[in-house]
């Protein structure tokens, strides 16, 4: 058995298992990539400690405390933990790398595993996650692929990873697609920290020799922002157009926005926010549209009025490199069209 050391975020794939030992809600917010959530204390026993302490002082708190966290230790020993060996490593936190995870690898410990604590707990590791962040975007070799709405540049992007190259897929982080219409239906985006930590989850595997390709998105997708350092990144990569014809985006959008149709009146609700742009009149002729299902012109003009006017004006704005971009024609945003699209794309280098 080795010696208690100082555990840090950086060597946790060193160990066979990473052990969450807090609250469920709090593991819902954020953990790390991984984690299987063993709460030494549970949300409603979590909140009666809470008060004791406040109330009743930290002696009445530990004392009852106490009794719930045997109580959950013993659980996980005999159910999430009775199939591990006897030369099992696991590495548990809790939120400060305090008693809860403290307890918890104790008793590990007593039973002859080599469990180990994670030095300064989850607030350690999402100090991490913001270093990893900062540090590893200004090396990223990004090659971003930038498009008129409805060009397919997600699936692109999607292909790209799927025949080799390194990818960060922003959106599918963000469980959203970055549109007005980019609600994903009955998705929850996820909190703005577990945004972060896949993104840096996905920033600690690449090789930085190699490009990185990414989505040119605003610095806000759906609830969430994009951290700060990459969007600096962004703005200042090489641009690779998507370039498609109208009709063929039209068509793209309609397969790959159809669920909309599953709901009008939401979909009514959604486009009154563009009122103040647009002026009631048309919004209200896209809001009758989207309530009988007509979906292939409400798409048509949001295209022609609302996305394509904007355009060119943004990106020339957003992109320091947009006057150099390179150029890639998609005729086809079928699947085999996007294939395709994105063995151009690689050819480019």
């Amino acid at each position: 058995m080795s010696h208690h050391r100082p555990i840090r975020p950086a060597d946790r794939h060193a160990f066979d298992a990473i052990v969450d030992a807090r609250s469920p809600a709090e593991f819902a917010e954020d953990h790390i990539p991984g984690a299987i959530n063993c709460p030494v204390l549970d949300d409603e026993e979590r909140a009666i400690v809470g008060t004791l302490y406040v109330q009743q002082g930290a002696f009445e708190a530990r004392r009852v405390g106490g009794a719930m966290v045997a109580a959950n230790l013993a659980r996980h020993l005999r159910e999430r933990f009775a199939d591990k060996p006897q030369g099992w490593r696991p590495l548990v936190y809790c939120w400060r790398g305090g008693m809860r995870s403290g307890s918890m690898v104790q008793w590990l410990r007593l039973v002859g595993w080599d469990a180990q604590q994670l030095a300064g707990g989850y607030k350690a590791f999402r100090r991490h996650v913001m270093d990893q962040i900062e540090a590893l975007m200004p090396q990223a070799d990004l090659r971003v692929l930038v498009g008129a709405t409805g060009s397919a540049k997600t699936r692109v992007l999607q292909q790209l990873s799927q025949q080799g190259a390194q990818v960060l897929d922003l959106e599918h982080c963000a469980r959203h697609k970055g549109s007005l219409l980019g609600a994903l239906p009955g998705v929850a985006q996820p909190s703005q920290k577990n945004f972060e930590t896949q993104i840096a989850a996905v920033l600690e595997t690449l090789d930085l020799s190699r490009p990185l390709y990414v989505e040119g998105e605003s610095a806000r997708i759906g609830r969430l922002s994009v951290p700060v350092p990459l969007v600096q990144r962004l703005r200042a990569a090489a641009c690779v157009e998507i370039e498609a014809t109208p009709g063929e985006r039209l068509s793209y959008l309609l397969r790959d926005y159809a669920y909309l149709g599953d709901d009008p009146e939401a979909l009514a609700r959604r486009l009154g926010a563009l009122t103040e742009l647009h002026g009631k009149e048309t919004v209200q002729r896209w809001q009758a549209w989207a309530r009988t299902g007509q979906l292939a012109p409400l798409f048509e003009e949001l295209m022609r009025l609302h996305y394509d006017p904007h355009y060119g004006r943004s990106h020339a704005r957003n992109f320091t490199r947009w006057d150099t971009r390179q150029r890639i024609s998609a005729p086809d945003l079928s699947p085999e069209g996007i294939a395709g699209a994105a063995r151009a794309v690689l050819a480019l280098g």
